[in-house]
């Protein structure tokens, strides 16, 4: 025990220190590659003035699994039913030196059915199902660089089982 301390009492500058700090947190995403007759299904949405590709992909929401939230964001920008069989990789990104701004991305592959019904979300223009040449020739229009390089990684090997996800921490 340091001299003049009670037990359990914390010296104030520690306290202070603590609360004045600011705690870094990536944003959280998760993403669907999808393949279907060698074409890869993408969304073409609008970001401020530029129409891009991205895979379907969004952000993890309080209280859902990332298969939840893979699932669901998939539906609303896609309209697809999506179901994942793999975790394909987890990627970080940081799409400026000038910003603490990181994402933290979960990419899974599957399969979806039939197309509903329905509105896009907003922002999202059409979904479209692109060949891999189709997908490298448009890179200059990705919304990242992570589009082409969750591609690769699908092409390249088969990702991972979803058990590696915790059925009671997910």
């Amino acid at each position: 025990m340091h001299r003049g301390w009670r037990t359990g009492a914390r010296p104030v500058l520690a306290v202070q220190t603590r609360v004045a700090e600011k705690i870094w947190k990536p944003h959280t995403t998760v993403a669907a590659v999808c393949e279907r007759d060698g074409r890869y299904l993408l969304v073409r949405e609008r970001i401020g003035r530029r129409e891009v590709y991205n895979q379907p992909a969004g952000h993890l929401e309080a209280g859902e699994t990332l298969v939840q939230a893979v699932v669901r964001e998939t539906l609303e920008e896609t309209r697809y039913r999506f179901t994942p069989t793999a975790l394909q990789g987890v990627y970080r990104y940081c799409p400026s030196v000038s910003t603490d701004k990181t994402y933290l991305r979960f990419l899974f592959r599957g399969k979806v059915g039939v197309r509903l019904e329905g509105d896009l979300d907003q922002g999202i223009i059409a979904a479209e199902w692109l060949s891999y040449d189709e997908i490298v020739d448009c890179r200059a229009q990705h919304r990242s660089p992570m589009v082409l390089q969750c591609i690769d990684d699908y092409r390249r090997n088969p990702g991972f089982s979803l058990d590696v996800i915790s059925e009671d921490f997910a």
